[in-house]
């Protein structure tokens, strides 16, 4: 359905969009994610044709966006991040016009969009009154007007509340059971509730491509094990750790909770980044009781998508 080949843009000469690739199939919800700068709402001008490439092929159901703009852009509702509408006119009205200006038959379509995103409280009241939540759900609307097939969201819940939020985080689920949706978020707890696949961009490049559910595991580990031990010092300790199947590697563990041991005793603060879905909680208590160590504290915590995109985005470890 989309298809990105060797895709760059350059501003003078900053080159914001890096020779990416990427392809998007039918009815797949895909969460675009990047820091500020690194590139993501650049892609999704240019896949909707409001920003031209520098260079590179952007097709959409195999129609080029830059050399038959017409018949791509026709497959394709785009919201940005605030919403261009016109805050003078009613809801109603705003809807009809934009059904008028696509050529849609507003008497079918304005009721039935009414129904999708919840506007029928609203429909006779002035945009400038409505909150930002609603007005959200009348740039949803916008964008569906002429029922493309591609729904392409830039910040779809940015300046909500937790209860707006939810709601259009439902709404945008429901949609996407019938069409091709990319979501551009920072709201990274948005992207494992809502998407099927993540593509990361950091510095105009594509730094990570994977399901949601395989992010974690492809591009980093999948737990951490934190621990405090005395009665070894922190190289020895490492040595021993790396030995334990499925323990990635050892970094060192900050916190606050280190007991207050007798001067000259050892105590080493770590944390076991671990590959797959192994538990090497019983392993790495064999060691420390093998060796006549003292464990002071032992705890796993699972990695999340906000690890991984931290990691692949500014470096860390995992």
């Amino acid at each position: 359905m989309i298809e990105v080949e060797n895709v760059s843009r350059a501003f003078g000469n900053f080159l914001a969009v890096d020779n990416i690739s990427f392809s998007i199939k039918t009815g797949e919800i895909v969460g675009l994610l990047g820091p500020n700068g690194a590139g993501k709402t650049t892609t999704m001008r240019m896949v909707t044709g409001f920003l031209e490439s520098s260079s590179g092929i952007i097709k959409i159901d195999g129609e080029d966006i830059n050399t038959n703009p017409r018949e791509a852009k026709k497959k394709i509702g785009y919201m940005p991040e605030s919403a261009p509408l016109y805050s003078d006119m009613i809801v109603e009205d705003y809807l009809k016009y934009v059904a008028d200006m696509q050529v849609v038959n507003a008497q079918e379509k304005v009721p039935h969009l009414a129904d999708v995103c919840g506007l029928h409280e609203v429909m006779h009241k002035n945009i400038s009154e409505l909150s930002r939540g609603y007005r959200q759900r009348v740039g949803l609307a916008h964008s569906l007007i002429n029922d493309p097939e591609i729904l392409i969201l830039d910040e779809p819940t940015s300046g909500l509340d937790p209860n707006q939020i939810g709601e259009v985080r439902s709404l945008i689920k429901e949609i996407g059971k019938t069409r091709t949706v990319i979501i551009s978020t920072h709201i990274l707890s948005e992207v494992e509730n809502l998407c099927d696949r993540v593509i990361i961009i950091s510095k105009g490049k594509i730094v990570a491509d994977s399901p949601t559910p395989e992010l974690r595991n492809r591009y980093g580990s999948s737990a951490s094990v934190n621990l405090i031990v005395s009665g070894v010092d922190y190289d020895d300790f490492v040595k021993d750790a790396k030995e334990i199947f499925a323990v990635a590697s050892v970094n060192p563990y900050e916190t606050e909770d280190a007991p207050l041991l007798s001067e000259g005793d050892k105590i080493t603060c770590a944390s076991l980044s671990i590959s797959g879905d192994t538990d090497v909680r019983k392993d790495v208590f064999n060691l420390v009781n093998r060796r006549g160590w003292t464990l002071y504290e032992m705890s796993m915590q699972r990695n999340s998508i906000e690890d991984v995109f931290r990691t692949l985005t500014v470096g860390g470890n995992l």
